[in-house]
């Protein structure tokens, strides 16, 4: 089969190597249909996560069609069209029982994180992908859902919904604020919808992702960029504070941003990785009674979440802005890569004939 495999930092191939088979019994095997790119794969281009080994084929996300199971899967069968979840979760452990997959402790004896495609085992940007713990990690995809809303529930949906919505505590009547309407941003902007916030404010350098949080549920847009932007902010909440601010960029001055907006007793939720330590002013914050929360995406939620996309309750079609095939992953990830040249969201990437 052919995957896209890291060659070490800012290298990478579509090449041919061997096809994965089963090696636990509660394994499946998974023709990809498709696939798509999120930042973290460009994190593991970079070099940035050591465990990334040269040879690793990439990807946390996809569809696809079960081609094998293994001889303790009784739930799923060969045929099933399923989603992939970015995370594996055993489902007996402790971590698994209450809650956050994310700490799973028993991902084949790995890392001790539920995180493993495309990190500690061979990912999903391939013509076929080994899923271990597949009765608890794969979702079968009703009829009639598209490849573009089902490849949204694999990661950025619920890790939106889940880090941002969630762990905010968005509650109705809310104001919510946003930095950095992108596709894990734009998640959180819908999502929070569903607990019926009084508003939602985007807020970014960007002028087009402001117009396009607009088309995702944002009641308001505020440009960073602007010299009194705080003040825009603080007019829309008669000088409170917002309830809920959700960080999404992962860089020292959005986090500070986020800290100087968020009203006392408010919630601030952060949802991008930091590649480095960052200050936090806790001789400041001390005093302001705010909860600061942060984590890995669960996916405990993606089966709700599906049930709302089928049932077309949220657009997530809307996040698909490019179309590749298989044999332009490459493109793709020049396309995504340079995503503010391209007016990109997310890229689906698909077998020409699942099309």
């Amino acid at each position: 089969m052919k995957a896209l495999v890291y060659e070490g930092p800012d290298k990478k191939s579509w090449k041919e190597v061997p096809n994965p088979t089963i090696q636990h019994s509660t394994d499946v095997i998974v023709k990809m249909v498709a696939t798509t790119i999120c930042g973290t794969d460009l994190h593991n281009l970079k070099g940035d996560v050591p465990e990334v080994a040269v040879g690793r084929i990439l990807g946390h996300e996809g569809i696809g069609t079960i081609t094998e199971i293994g001889s303790g899967v009784t739930q799923l069968a060969v045929g099933d069209q399923v989603i992939l979840s970015c995370v594996s979760s055993c489902g007996r452990c402790s971590n698994c029982r209450q809650g956050p997959f994310s700490h799973c402790l028993d991902p084949e004896g790995l890392a001790g994180i539920g995180w493993i495609f495309g990190y500690m085992i061979d990912g999903t940007q391939a013509e076929f992908v080994r899923v271990p713990f597949a009765e608890t990690s794969v979702y079968v995809l009703p009829k009639g859902t598209t490849h573009a809303q089902a490849i949204l529930l694999s990661d950025i949906l619920p890790t939106g919904f889940e880090i941002g919505v969630q762990y905010g505590d968005v509650q109705p009547g809310d104001i919510v604020a946003v930095i950095g309407p992108g596709p894990v941003g734009l998640s959180a902007v819908m999502t929070s919808r569903l607990y019926g916030p009084s508003k939602v404010i985007a807020i970014d350098l960007d002028p087009a992702r402001l117009k396009r949080a607009t088309d995702f549920g944002a009641t308001d847009i505020v440009n960073s960029g602007d010299a009194d932007w705080m003040k825009q902010v603080l007019d829309l909440t008669d000088g409170a504070g917002v309830d809920v601010a959700i960080e999404t960029i992962g860089m020292p001055q959005t986090f500070t941003m986020a800290t100087q907006i968020v009203r006392p007793g408010g919630s601030l939720a952060n949802i991008d990785v930091y590649g480095k330590p960052i200050e936090l002013a806790l001789n400041e914050l001390w005093i302001t009674n705010i909860d600061i929360s942060m984590g890995l995406v669960n996916t405990n939620t993606l089966a709700m979440l599906l049930k709302l996309v089928a049932g077309n309750l949220l657009p997530v079609d809307k996040f698909v802005t490019h179309e590749f095939s298989f044999d332009q992953v490459i493109a793709a990830y020049d396309v995504f890569a340079n995503a503010a040249e391209h007016d990109a969201l997310k890229v689906l990437i698909q077998l020409v004939d699942a099309r």
